[in-house]
């Protein structure tokens, strides 16, 4: 029936129709969502039918796992060695339930892996699954050969060692897997894990006490408790009504009455998630993907689209006795409801400013646009620059050291289009502009992400310390398993 409405549509949404899948959950490419130019607070998408889904409230009847502190297997000196494993499980997601999962070094999802500046880390990889896996370091700064791209595959119970010097400062970065056309499965089924970078500055937040990390996913399960991606996948970006955060079902966290960093993680497969308080208080941010800001930013909610981070500062000790305070959608539903004890201040300070402040130079203001990037499309027919992927064409090259200005222009399609988040292995980069005007002020730390409304167009500050081949692509994970990606040789 949906075919016959659309015959008086254009010729070109005809093919584009005519070329979709049957499978229903890839038919729907017609309703259009409004978007906000606010980016410190839309969730709202340009998108299709299937971006209705609601998510369920959480009842806060479970509480929050806390992902622990991943082992090294030895330190010497200023070398520490980790050993990462991916492989097979099954997980009580439901009570009762045992649900087949991937995780790293467990059967859903993975540790925290500390690395500190200056370090360096000697990886071993392992692949426990029964299909091919690679392990990207997403937000690392990392040699081509190392970031765990497409070309990195490592086939079934085989295992690799990399080595790298830690450069970066102090950040919430994570790893997932890239493997050619099977990403959005792969992390859809659990794969995802944390990497806390360190340095010499002190931190008044303990992991776990007032430090928690929040992975945040969709998930949709069948009526067997299962994750039965193949059924539920979508072209455009898998959702679903069941809420995960750090694997938790139904999520509560108890806290003292004190400041608390909240590290989050949009770890879903295309939901974009708007973040506030309950009780409408504000918070402060102190860092994006790359790190920490200049200046802590105080804002009353926050954006984040897949594969962002942001970590927040919020102070329960200006909760008043039985208030209910919970972290929702702009939307209202609840993502986490929070218990209050009354345990009082035992932070008191913010966390430390950068070492190094991150400006825009007068030089990288003035720099010309060296390379064009434009997205476009739906479902299977996403493009960057109109093409696919191809592993054996390098579409860009630079210079390693050499800061070069990218603009990014998400065009509009017919239907409007969708927000698309823009990530660049191997780096972190520094908005220069949005539409002509100055990035938000909780847009001018480092990024390796950034999200794009449909029309809008970016310039972006890119410099690689490290040689290789790295991605540029979507994040909505399905864009990128359809070819919306491409390369660059950096050398």
């Amino acid at each position: 029936m949906k075919r016959i409405i659309l015959i008086s549509m254009s010729l070109t949404f005809i093919l584009i129709l005519g070329a979709c899948s049957t499978d229903p959950s890839n038919m729907n490419p017609f309703q259009m969502m409004t978007s906000s130019d606010d980016r410190s607070g839309s969730s709202m998408m340009m998108g299709h039918e299937h971006g209705n889904i609601s998510l369920q409230d959480s009842t806060g009847e479970n509480e929050l796992i806390i992902p622990p502190i991943l082992k090294s297997d030895k330190l010497e000196g200023n070398d520490i060695y980790y050993t990462i494993e991916a492989q097979k499980g099954q997980t009580e997601i439901f009570e009762g339930f045992q649900t087949e999962t991937l995780g790293y070094n467990s059967t859903f999802l993975g540790p925290v892996m500390k690395l500190k500046k200056g370090q360096t880390a000697h990886i071993k990889l392992k692949n426990s699954l029964d299909e091919e896996t690679t392990f990207h370091w997403h937000g690392l700064i990392i040699a081509g050969d190392a970031d765990g791209g497409p070309h990195d595959v490592i086939q079934p119970g085989e295992e690799k060692e990399i080595t790298f010097d830690v450069q970066q400062e102090r950040a919430t970065l994570w790893f997932h897997p890239h493997p050619k056309g099977k990403t959005a499965k792969q992390v859809f089924e659990g794969l995802a894990g944390l990497m806390y970078i360190e340095d010499d500055m002190d931190d008044p937040y303990v992991h776990g006490e007032n430090d928690f990390p929040l992975i945040i996913q969709d998930r949709t399960f069948n009526d067997q408790k299962q994750l039965d991606y193949e059924t539920v996948k979508n072209a455009d970006g898998t959702m679903g009504e069941t809420l995960l955060i750090n694997g938790t079902l139904h999520p509560r966290l108890t806290v003292n009455k004190e400041k608390v960093r909240l590290r989050l993680l949009n770890g879903s497969n295309m939901r974009n998630y708007t973040f506030k308080l309950s009780n409408n208080q504000s918070f402060q941010q102190i860092a994006s993907d790359g790190g920490l800001l200049n200046e802590p930013v105080e804002l009353t909610d926050i954006q984040l689209t897949p594969s962002e981070r942001a970590e927040i500062v919020i102070d329960f000790s200006k909760i008043k006795e039985n208030e209910d305070v919970e972290l929702v959608m702009d939307d209202g539903t609840v993502l986490l409801p929070f218990k209050v004890k009354n345990e009082e201040n035992k932070v008191q300070e913010e966390i430390q400013k950068p070492q190094n402040p991150i400006t825009i130079t007068k030089e990288e203001m003035q720099k010309e646009v060296s390379k064009e990037i434009v997205l476009f499309g739906m479902m299977q027919h996403v493009t960057i620059n109109g093409k696919k992927f191809d592993m054996n064409r390098i579409d860009f090259t630079q210079k390693v050291g050499e800061t070069e200005v990218w603009e990014i222009y998400n065009k509009p399609d017919m239907m409007g289009g969708m927000i698309h988040p823009f990530h660049i292995h191997g780096t972190q980069f520094k908005v220069i502009s949005i539409n002509g005007e100055d990035p938000p002020e909780n847009l001018q730390g480092y990024k390796d992400t950034i999200a794009l409304d449909p029309g809008d167009k970016a310039k972006i500050a890119v410099k690689f310390e490290q040689e290789g081949v790295f991605m540029y692509h979507c994040h909505i994970l399905e864009h990128e398993d359809n070819g919306m990606m491409g390369q660059i040789k950096v050398e």
